[in-house]
């Protein structure tokens, strides 16, 4: 068991935990009982409680029941953030079923290969992505849909700015297969016996599928209560807390850390469908939010307008995120602001949500954290598969009750996956990093990311972290490009900030590399652009801009 990290584990945090011996859906059950009238969400000004909450949940899982949906059957959850999202995640885990939840920028090709994958006959979703599951309806693909109107659920005087998507009026009408969510919930159906427990399968969150078709990611009840359980010890998440949800909950960080964090806890969660800094801020000044989960990018875009500092921030006692590094600059404007530092850590579909969280009390800039309660984590070497040191990269493994149980109908990958050590089934993560002598992870990279500069190995994502040491830098995104000597070389791909637009050159940007890092890992070429392109879940998406690159670099040497 890897225990150099234990001199820095949080006082108030158990080292090992006996899970509950039930479904996520009792965590709601609880709640409901124990805090009636506390609001379990907050959506544009509207309070629904967790009595309330309930009640929605049961009536949808009696519809669910009633068109057919049996125990173990795949449900598709396909909307943004929104309280629909959670009722219908706890509506289809209260009728015995398993969610399937849905990126909603998803269009035809990849709906068409999640159905056919999962199974799934009946998708909840909103009326902003229905039009791409019409045909599936018609076809007889999916047999049944309900469909939400995010406006139902928003205080219709509401002071607070709608995102264009919330503002928009129900459908006129639907085609057939389809109902309306409140037409649903009107008919007030109950539910059979709530039947599944620790060892049924709960959720199948898909992998990007940055190489492949996405693999769904069987997590249980027990797998999935892991990280909820231990998410809310980790930061205290507690029924006085107030969780502002800004990252998607159709991927696990969202779906984990703030929506099971908070319906297990009893606590009220701020819900908003899209990202807006002056709403976040004003969310997190009126309700008084105690803890922010996110993704960098949005702190950044927070802090990068002076404007934020009309807004008392006080309230917050924890903020952190996971995904990229928050760069160094801007985790130091944001303890100069609200006194709090950054808390990262580490966690991946396959293991649903976070592995590694930097301790409250003790954390470290740009770094995963520790193996939090429960989990054993190693280092291997890529070629040898020994276990490795402090200070070593290689390859992330990772042991423990949150670990999912496997890829949904492929065996082999499954296999593939996972490698014994000591006696233990740990699962591979494709990440390459290392731990210090005091047993903090770091990332260096993926393994399929590495670039090899004439036999020197350049991790993108290390460049990328010094690079935002440059002050005129907003956004860098570090990507191969072929070179005729080294067989492939260092690209950057630049977001300037907008009071440095045209006045700073690309070479200048090279000659502050070439002072700053290794000469191997300097970009020979830089590229400035207005725009990265990003994922739902706010994560730079490296793997497009590199598919840019090589369709380009493809193009200019057919035409020579």
């Amino acid at each position: 068991m890897f225990d150099r990290h234990l001199h820095v584990w949080p006082p108030h945090a158990p080292r090992e935990l006996t899970l509950p011996e039930t479904s996520l859906y009792a965590n709601l059950s609880a709640s409901a009982e124990r805090y009636p009238d506390t609001a379990a969400i907050i959506y544009y000004g509207r309070k629904l409680p967790f009595r309330d909450l309930k009640t929605q949940v049961d009536h949808m899982a009696g519809h669910l029941q009633q068109q057919g949906v049996q125990t173990g059957d795949r449900v598709l959850l396909y909307m943004q953030n929104c309280p629909q999202f959670v009722i219908g995640f706890y509506a289809i885990l209260r009728a015995n079923a398993v969610v399937v939840p849905v990126n909603p920028m998803n269009r035809h090709a990849e709906l068409d290969y999640l159905i056919q994958d999962t199974g799934a006959r009946v998708a909840l979703t909103s009326q902003d992505v229905y039009p791409n599951l019409v045909s599936f309806l018609e076809n007889g693909l999916l047999r049944h849909a309900v469909v939400a109107t995010y406006l139902d659920y928003a205080d219709p005087a509401t002071d607070l700015s709608l995102p264009d998507v919330v503002s928009e009026p129900r459908l006129a009408g639907l085609g057939n297969g389809a109902l309306f969510w409140a037409e649903a919930l009107a008919s007030a159906k109950q539910p059979g016996p709530h039947t599944v427990g620790p060892d049924d399968t709960c959720v199948i969150p898909y992998s990007s599928g940055t190489t492949s078709n996405p693999k769904g990611c069987v997590h249980t009840h027990r797998s999935a209560m892991a990280t909820t359980v231990i998410g809310s010890l980790w930061t205290i998440v507690d029924h006085d807390a107030v969780q502002l949800v800004t990252v998607p909950m159709f991927h696990v960080t969202g779906m984990q850390v703030c929506m099971n964090n908070s319906i297990y806890a009893g606590c009220p969660m701020i819900i908003m469908t899209r990202w807006d800094r002056f709403t976040a801020a004003e969310l997190i000044q009126r309700y008084r939010v105690t803890n922010w989960r996110n993704i960098p990018t949005m702190v950044i875009d927070m802090l990068a307008d002076d404007q934020i500092e009309r807004y008392d921030l006080s309230s917050l006692e924890a903020i952190g995120g996971g995904g990229a590094a928050m760069p160094r600059a801007i985790a130091g404007k944001l303890y100069d602001m609200a006194g709090l530092r950054y808390i990262e850590g580490y966690g991946l579909s396959e293991t649903m949500a976070t592995t590694h969280a930097n301790p409250p009390h003790a954390p470290k800039a740009q770094c995963l954290g520790i193996p939090v309660i429960g989990v054993d984590s190693r280092i291997i070497d890529l070629e040898t598969g020994e276990e490795l040191g402090p200070n070593a990269s290689g390859e992330i493994l990772i042991h423990g009750a949150q670990v999912f149980q496997g890829y949904w109908n492929r065996p082999e990958e499954t296999e593939a996956a996972f490698i014994e050590l000591d006696g233990k089934r740990f699962f591979r993560t494709g990440d390459i990093g290392y731990y210090d002598e005091e047993g903090y992870f770091f990332l260096v990279d993926r393994v399929k990311r590495m670039i090899n500069a004439a036999g020197f190995k350049v991790w993108p994502t290390e460049v990328e972290s010094l690079m935002y040491g440059h002050p005129a830098i907003q956004e860098v995104c570090i990507i191969s490009t072929p070179h005729a000597r080294r067989g492939e070389t260092v690209k950057a791909v630049i977001v300037l900030r907008p009071e440095f637009a045209g006045r700073v050159s690309e070479n200048e940007i090279i000659d502050w590399c070439k002072n700053n890092m290794s000469a191997y890992k300097v970009p020979k070429l830089v590229e400035f652009r207005k725009e990265l392109p990003r994922s739902p879940t706010g994560k730079l998406m490296w793997r497009h801009v590199q598919d840019e690159e090589n369709q380009a670099v493809g193009r200019a040497s057919g035409d020579t």
